[in-house]
């Protein structure tokens, strides 16, 4: 690669580019794309698993916010018929314009710390397009995906994530894997929407808001973070005991509290 293409990871975009190729194998083998199957890549960098990706014969999309890595991806991918590059920021995609039928869409990253949890929120919102989604995180962002109740990983993210998808931790990935090497361990996460998700809520919008209101003081009872949406008496009617605090809770019991939000906005 002449002089023109080579691109240093830029800080302000927590780019770390990845260069293991047994590590890079490992992924391709998780994600398991088929000809025919329409991908999402988010953050390519230099193409370490857009390759793979594209040799599998699946059309890949990829969204590259970086304006000096668009031309590199272009010239390394300019041959593939089945290579569409989107410069812009994943968070702003408008999904609309990928034109896949529901539940079709597989998604790839390796995402920026910076913008992981507003980006997996945002695609969360789009879950009834996509069939399963792997993204390359830090690991205690993938700990807190993955935790139960009672611990102190289980919180919104944890209960947000679980609610739409299925979520399976599957590997690490230590720090030599990456140039620059990040100062963190790295996972691997799969995360596959439910068709019905096993605790419909009423209003799921309203889910959000109980669970964002809960955990803003995480060590405060359940009738002190929630007294300005429930009072103690609605909290109890849904089947839970105000004196505990948000991180004793279950998805289920979550749901209870929302769908008693949503009967008491219905009634008001």
């Amino acid at each position: 690669m002449n002089e023109h293409y080579q691109h240093r990871a830029r800080k302000r975009f927590g780019q770390n580019f990845l260069h293991d190729a047994g590590v890079i194998d490992r992924i391709l083998r998780a994600i398991h794309a088929k000809p025919g199957e329409h991908l999402l890549e988010i953050g390519p960098g230099q193409g370490a698993l857009t390759e793979g990706l594209l040799n599998s014969g699946a059309h890949l999309d990829v969204v590259e916010l970086d304006k000096d890595l668009v031309p590199i991806l272009q010239h390394k991918f300019r041959d593939r018929d089945n290579f569409r590059l989107h410069q812009g920021d994943a968070l702003k995609l408008d999904f609309n314009q990928l034109q896949v039928p529901e539940r079709s869409l597989k998604v790839v990253g390796n995402l920026p710390y910076n913008i992981s949890t507003p980006l997996i929120f945002h695609l969360l919102a789009h879950a009834h397009l996509i069939r399963d989604m792997h993204f390359m995180l830090q690991k205690e962002v993938v700990e807190r995906m993955a935790a139960g109740p009672g611990g102190g990983d289980w919180g919104r993210l944890s209960i947000m994530v679980q609610y739409h998808c299925r979520v399976e931790h599957l590997f690490n990935v230590g720090p030599g894997a990456f140039n620059p090497p990040p100062k963190v361990d790295s996972a691997i996460v799969r995360l596959v929407p439910h068709a019905t998700p096993p605790h419909p809520a009423k209003d799921p919008a309203l889910l959000e808001r109980v669970v964002r209101e809960a955990f803003n003081q995480r060590r405060k009872t359940l009738r002190n973070t929630l007294k300005g949406l429930l009072e103690n008496a609605a909290i109890e009617a849904a089947g839970v005991d105000g004196s505990l605090r948000p991180e004793q809770l279950d998805l289920s019991a979550f749901v209870r509290l929302a769908d008693q939000l949503a009967a008491q906005q219905a009634g008001a």
